[in-house]
């Protein structure tokens, strides 16, 4: 098997996480490649191998990603590249892999019924960050969480979600939608999501969805690029609500100190996804790999 295919990826994920873990808790000390897989009880040579099948470059050009210094630069760097996305009205040209994401909101009443009427198929399956549950009905995805916690727990949190919808189980499918949304190469592709939540937090989604693969943004530049400067506080709370990881990236979105802030899936995923999309956006022209646009 690849190394670049979901389930070897998948596994390596555990150990770069292992890895980010043990640098962060040991990072005024600056530890050697030697140390670092010690902790994870490999060899340096096997390290290193499987951090560049994983992300394609080596753990210290990986973790130069990571520092305060680099995320306080792409913070800076961002002003700028979302003020010329949003005066052009276009995104990058040169994209990771042209997955276009497209989405609409349930409806009040669908809302409150819980679902009623809708069907819902969901499954587990390997993504480049760890095993993933992913949920979707015949309008779209609406739900894609990592797995942070056991099995029976993550489907009991997404039928406390839709209770009066008709779920089913597609493992088999789960994973051709993980595959479509983590190619192993770029790819075209389109993806439609089907959101569930308030005006303000779908708007809050939205905006996010249009921040490049790559960029970090914090908080209250989120906050002024929807024109609603003082409401930080309620742009947090909508990306805590979020049950679309990835393709409603909340993991780009970190404190003006540059201080990586809190994710859902764990903090160690956090800074994978972004250490492995700023290693991939600067292997192919810091492009885009999803651009959001809502329809109905």
């Amino acid at each position: 098997m690849s190394s670049r295919e979901p389930g070897e990826q998948s596994r390596n994920f555990a150990v770069v996480a292992r890895a980010i873990e043990y640098i962060r808790a040991n990072a005024r000390g600056q530890p050697t490649l030697e140390e670092i897989a010690a902790a994870v009880h490999l060899s340096p040579f096997h390290l290193q191998r499987l951090f560049s099948a994983w992300a394609g470059i080596s753990p210290k050009r990986f973790l130069q990603y990571l520092t305060k210094e680099h995320a306080r630069h792409e913070l800076a760097r961002s002003r700028d590249v979302l003020a010329v996305a949003a005066d052009s009205g276009l995104s990058s040209g040169s994209r990771l892999h042209e997955l276009m994401v497209s989405c609409e909101a349930l409806s009040p009443g669908e809302i409150r019924s819980g679902g009623l009427g809708i069907t819902i198929s969901c499954g587990f399956a390997p993504s480049p960050f760890g095993d993933a549950l992913i949920a979707w009905s015949g309008r779209g995805v609406c739900h894609l969480a990592f797995c942070s916690s056991a099995a029976p727990a993550m489907i009991a949190e997404l039928f406390a979600r839709w209770p009066a919808a008709t779920i089913c189980r597609d493992d088999a499918q789960a994973r051709v939608l993980l595959a479509t949304i983590f190619p192993a190469m770029p790819t075209r592709g389109r993806l439609h999501l089907l959101l569930r939540g308030t005006n303000f937090q779908i708007k809050v989604w939205e905006a996010l969805m249009r921040v490049e693969p790559g960029t970090l943004i914090s908080y209250g530049e989120l906050a002024r690029r929807m024109a609603a400067p003082h409401a930080q506080r309620a742009v947090g709370s909508a990306l805590a609500a979020n049950r679309i990881a990835y393709l409603i990236p909340c993991h780009r979105v970190i404190r003006e100190s540059g201080e990586i802030g809190s994710y859902r899936w764990g903090s160690s995923r956090k800074l994978a996804m972004i250490g492995r999309e700023a290693a991939l956006g600067a292997r192919m022209g810091n492009g885009v790999d999803v651009s959001g646009g809502r329809t109905g």
